[in-house]
């Protein structure tokens, strides 16, 4: 039986008894989640191993890469530009970066970035891993690219350029690297231990992650042993001209290696945030009311921000999701605690968001990236949440 360390304020045992059964029934390896009340932590729990070829365990202080929960982080330091007047988000993205108007991108505004209408999902030529590392050469492939659909017209997930795009508009406009951007103005003030681009020091504090083969392929399964509402979906993964592999294949290679001190060094605002749940919950804290004194954005900013910009069917996902100017919003596959509630999930079952009518924020990180229809472990965290402030 895993240990479980950490605290729980009275009313809120479900939500250890749920993390509990996520280590006995659920496939947790090493995991975290935090939960903040009205700006107050009510549960900081943590359990299991994180690093299985050394039994390292999972302490208090151990970080976890989070991959796309990571863009709730960079989407909070585009809107506190915006309400600094630094950023129009409905000023041409061109007007910051000027490069971005070819192939007729010049009327694009910054607000279509953030909720994924673009149409930048993909590259006609990828480029070197290692030169996309570096940021410049992949900003300058961006900037060349030409949209695979009417920008604004609809929304498909950039699931590895967002973070180059928006990240981008936030270095031409604030003079500093998101990461950098978001060290001094969000996690400094707020004491968070997450990285946009670890710190070497920091290193040996990291999890390991674990993937999980899916049981079966469904890419090799006969067309008509498919169940009917999962046929669009696996003839986009098997075709790899699709939108949904297009967007994951970016890089040469394409597949990147998480947990490479390369790559985690590296500033992918999109991907490679790397922290605690206690900080992903503790910065949603601060997006809804004051942590300490300290309240990132004002009542009217957090409204706009968080407004429904796009919403049906995902030309990338290729199933319903919602977005606000960079968060997702609760569907009914992910419905949070409240219809409310905005914040960004990751890749295998990370997840942080705040819920302003219950002045609830949460944080889940884990090392055991599963993903799909079967991985309940957040939704059963999440549930227990609500049940629990009922």
């Amino acid at each position: 039986m895993t240990t479980i360390d950490g605290e729980v304020e009275a009313g809120f045992e479900r939500v250890r008894e749920a993390f509990a059964a996520n280590f006995s029934q659920r496939g947790d390896i090493g995991a975290a989640v935090c939960v903040y009340q009205y700006g107050r932590p009510v549960v900081d729990l943590w359990g299991g191993i994180a690093h299985l070829e050394t039994g390292r365990p999972w302490t208090r202080d151990t970080l976890q890469l989070v991959y796309s929960a990571t863009k709730g982080a960079t989407a909070t330091a585009a809107h506190m530009l915006a309400e600094r007047g630094a950023l129009d988000l409905d000023a041409p993205v061109a007007k910051y970066w000027p490069e971005f108007a070819a192939h007729g991108k010049a009327d694009i505004p910054v607000r279509w970035l953030l909720p994924h209408q673009a149409g930048l999902i993909a590259l006609d030529q990828p480029v070197p891993l290692n030169q996309a590392l570096a940021w410049h050469p992949m900003v300058a492939a961006l900037a060349a690219q030409r949209p695979l659909w009417t920008p604004g017209t609809g929304h498909g997930y950039h699931g590895r350029t967002w973070g180059w795009l928006v990240g981008e508009v936030i270095r031409r406009v604030s003079g500093r690297t998101p990461g950098r951007f978001f060290a001094e103005e969000i996690a400094a003030p707020l004491g968070l231990e997450f990285f946009i681009g670890l710190p070497a020091a920091e290193r040996d504090r990291v999890s390991r992650m674990v993937y999980r083969r899916p049981d079966v392929d469904l890419t090799t399964v006969a067309a008509e042993s498919i169940p009917d509402e999962l046929r669009e979906l696996v003839a986009a993964w098997r075709d790899p001209n699709s939108f949904s592999n297009r967007a994951y294949a970016v890089t040469e290679p394409a597949e990147i290696d998480f947990d490479s001190p390369e790559v985690q060094a590296a500033e992918l605002p999109t991907s490679n945030g790397i922290g605690t749940a206690r900080a992903l919950a503790r910065m949603y804290a601060a997006l809804i009311g004051k942590v300490n004194g300290f309240r990132l954005l004002t009542p009217e900013t957090l409204k706009a921000a968080t407004k429904e910009q796009a919403s049906g069917k995902d030309q990338v996902m290729v199933i319903p999701s919602r977005f606000s100017a960079g968060y997702m919003l609760p569907t009914e596959a992910m419905p949070m605690t409240g219809p409310d509630a905005f914040g960004h999930t990751g890749r295998g079952g990370s997840l942080g968001f705040a819920d302003p009518e219950h002045g609830i924020a949460f944080g889940y990180a884990m090392n055991h990236i599963i993903g799909g229809t079967d991985d309940v472990r957040a939704a059963s965290l999440v549930d227990a949440v609500r049940k629990s402030l009922m």
